[in-house]
């Protein structure tokens, strides 16, 4: 059973960033993996939900949300499980805005050792800023 003590409350505002991500409509079976999957494959499902996340104009709050909450499956802002899973160790809250919406996607993937990539947008889309 999930733990749902750590997620934010019901407020709009907390969960408005998910109609502009980029995976919105996709199969969910490119981000999470089927029962047993491992090596080649899995990592070749990965790269494919990340290249998707490296477009997506939402990353950031992604991310944070993936980490805030411990998201224990699926790529999430681009970050495996795995992944999640170091930063929760190393830490990450320093590289999160006042309210933890908000990452510096950048900064965590140096944390993770691996140089940033990012090929879309790295901000909200304008309707949604000015909200």
């Amino acid at each position: 059973m999930s733990n749902v003590r750590r997620l934010p409350g019901p407020i709009v505002d907390l969960w408005e960033w998910q109609r502009f991500g980029a995976c919105r409509g996709r199969d969910t079976a490119q981000f999470f993996h089927p029962d047993g999957e491992r090596g080649a494959s899995r990592n070749r499902r990965e790269t494919g939900a990340k290249k998707v996340c490296g477009t997506c104009p939402v990353r950031p709050e992604c991310a944070a949300h993936a980490l805030t909450v411990r998201e224990p499956y699926g790529v999430w802002g681009g970050f495996s499980e795995s992944e999640r899973l170091r930063l929760l160790a190393v830490g990450w809250e320093d590289l999160a805005d006042r309210r933890r919406t908000r990452v510096d996607i950048s900064r965590l993937e140096a944390r993770l050792g691996r140089p940033f990539h990012s090929t879309g947008p790295s901000t909200i889309p304008a309707q949604r800023a000015a909200s």
